[in-house]
């Protein structure tokens, strides 16, 4: 397992952990001219929900795979946390942000893996 696969799987572990909902990773590594190399996008209930997932992560991603984000924005209101990894961004957010946006779609040629929710 490379180092990068490394931090998706602590990613969604974090995800999970704080029973964050419809997690999708999108591997763009096989497409030209992307800033990143995954992206792991969920969605929390509530703006709560949201912040807690965003904790979780930051924790598992440095417990698990030695990582921290070189950049986060959205921790005002938590609709939509991004969490910049480098090769890795990870996206939370609450349903309606997540519907408007639509970032799940941008790449139509990117490899998507659902992860099923933990109930």
């Amino acid at each position: 397992m490379t180092e990068v696969e490394k931090l998706v799987e602590a990613c969604v572990a974090g995800i999970q952990e704080k029973k964050g909902k419809n997690i999708r990773v999108v591997n763009l590594e096989n497409i030209d001219d992307t800033i990143t190399k995954y992206l792991v996008i969920c969605e929390g209930n509530t703006p709560t929900q949201v912040s807690a997932i965003y904790d979780s992560v930051r924790v598992f991603s440095r417990e698990k795979a030695n990582m921290r984000p070189s950049a986060v924005d959205g921790t005002r209101n938590y609709l939509w946390v991004a969490m910049d990894y480098i090769d890795v961004v990870v996206h939370i957010f609450v349903p309606d942000a997540r519907e408007f946006y639509d970032i799940d779609n941008l790449w139509e040629d990117a490899d998507y893996e659902e992860i099923p929710d933990l109930d």
